[in-house]
């Protein structure tokens, strides 16, 4: 079909971008509402054609499609729906606690130090200045994850901040959830019951078999493998006199990973964890270092994602319910009309507006990623000096959601764009600068992939019952 040959009726051809996908035309809508019509339905609504008694009129109808029937109140309360985090302080706060860590993992993005370099523990003081900036944002729900290095290595801050963390949200009436993620190599009795009873998250790294587990993360004094299932059999054990007792995981894909899809999916399986997050490589911290030797090409990458994925749908359709988390992410932004909140996929995205990181030092970053750079690029204030409202109020902070804003990019254009976000500190790293190179940029094309594979597989309905269970 030769679109430009096509006279558009612009009277009612309500606002929406397409992309032919499967012999259909896939369109989508500002709000992540999606519709596919075949070649011949797709003219006809261009030419608004479509005769009004059809199911696929009122379809259209119902998806503000069609603007000479456009629902101005549906569409505004869709809309508003889909960006409340625009009208929320930022609730994600990340602590390092310390960058000192027993293991040496070949993708650390930390940057982790020696064990005998104490000066990068961050003190009981620091830690409370931390806290009460934290509880100043007047956001009424908090998570404070901690963050290493290895946190476990600086336990009596950990274990301070949780209690006074803990008092802070009791007194000033806020919702309070704490993470902590470990390689549980430090873990005993005396802290893992502590953990439990403070009703802190814990989150470890499990990166398949212990063959492939051992070699992306070695461990100084033993087996890095042995250790972290011997905390999670024993946290699942528990589950029955405590359900809060069990331990997540996450898995980070190198090079060496590649070859194991199916083996990796099997071994999140055999522990009962029944949620996996294939995530690649970030290249940030000594990831950055060691690309050419662990790294891979989106095109690689994908092909090992999308065996992976083809074998936990066919789990799930087997009656097994077993769900990879970043599809899960970007299939509740497509399927409902809510925002899963995934800060890597906002418009803008997430830094400073959704997450602070604090680092050992007190200083304060606008996330995660901006305290991995290397320098202080991202810093934007200082827990020992500044008020909450001049961090906030930091000019970086316009700068990131600027450099992030969707609608300024090339990506306004893209089919995709309600589902996807991008990275100005990636971006930083990668081509020295916050705006986004696109052309062959790494992660476009490989989510561009991502969301083919997923919408051909919605179109399947037994696939998207699948999907449904695992947003439900």
């Amino acid at each position: 079909m030769k679109l430009d040959k096509i006279k558009l009726n612009n009277d009612q051809l309500g606002f929406f971008r397409f992309d032919k996908l499967n012999k259909k035309y896939l369109l989508t809508n500002e709000t992540g509402e999606y519709l596919f019509l075949k070649p011949d339905l797709f003219k006809k609504f261009l030419e608004g054609k479509i005769n009004k008694k059809t199911k696929i009129y009122k379809e259209l109808v119902d998806k503000n499609l069609i603007k000479s029937e456009l629902n101005i109140p549906s569409l505004i309360s869709k809309y508003r729906q889909k960006n409340l985090f625009l009208f929320r302080a930022p609730s994600l706060h990340i602590i390092v606690v310390t960058l000192r860590c027993n293991h040496k993992c070949i993708y650390c993005q930390a940057s982790s130090r020696r064990m005998e370099e104490k000066e990068y523990d961050m003190s009981i003081p620091t830690a409370k200045k931390v806290v009460d900036t934290i509880f100043s944002s007047p956001s009424q729900s908090l998570s404070i994850e901690f963050q290493g290095g290895e946190p476990l290595v600086n336990w009596e801050t950990v274990k301070f901040i949780i209690e006074y963390a803990r008092k802070k949200s009791i007194k000033m009436k806020k919702r309070l959830i704490m993470p902590l993620v470990t390689n549980l190599s430090l873990m005993d009795e005396k802290k893992y019951n502590f953990l439990i009873k403070h009703n802190v998250r814990i989150c470890t790294s499990l990166d398949g078999p212990e063959k492939l587990h051992n070699k992306n993360r070695p461990y100084q004094e033993g087996n890095s493998y042995q250790k972290t299932i011997e905390w999670i059999k024993k946290a699942e054990d528990r589950q029955k006199y405590n359900p809060g007792s069990r331990i997540s995981a996450l898995t980070t894909i190198s090079k060496y990973s590649l070859k194991y899809p199916k083996e990796i999916v099997d071994e999140y399986i055999k522990w009962n964890i029944n949620e996996i997050h294939l995530r690649p490589l970030s290249f940030l911290g000594i990831s950055g270092k060691m690309q050419s030797i662990i790294g891979y090409s989106a095109q690689e990458f994908f092909i090992f994602w999308k065996k992976a994925m083809d074998y936990i749908i066919e789990k799930n359709l087997q009656g097994n319910i077993f769900r990879e988390r970043g599809s899960r992410i970007i299939l509740e932004k497509i399927l409902t009309p809510q925002n899963p909140g995934f800060l890597d996929l906002r418009s803008p995205c997430g830094a400073g507006i959704g997450q602070l990181l604090y680092n050992y030092d007190g200083k304060i970053y606008t996330c995660d990623e901006g305290r991995m750079v290397g320098d202080d690029t991202f810093m934007i204030g200082n827990v020992n000096k500044d008020s909450y409202k001049k961090i906030i109020s930091h000019p970086t902070i316009k700068t990131i959601c600027m450099a992030s804003l969707l609608e300024d990019l090339p990506c306004d254009k893209c089919v995709y764009k309600p589902y996807c976000g991008v990275c100005p500190v990636q971006n930083y790293v990668l081509y020295k600068n916050i705006f986004p190179q696109l052309k062959g940029e790494k992660k476009c094309i490989l989510h561009k992939k991502m969301l083919d594979y997923l919408f051909k597989k919605i179109e399947n309905k037994r696939i998207e019952k699948v999907f449904k269970r695992w947003i439900r």
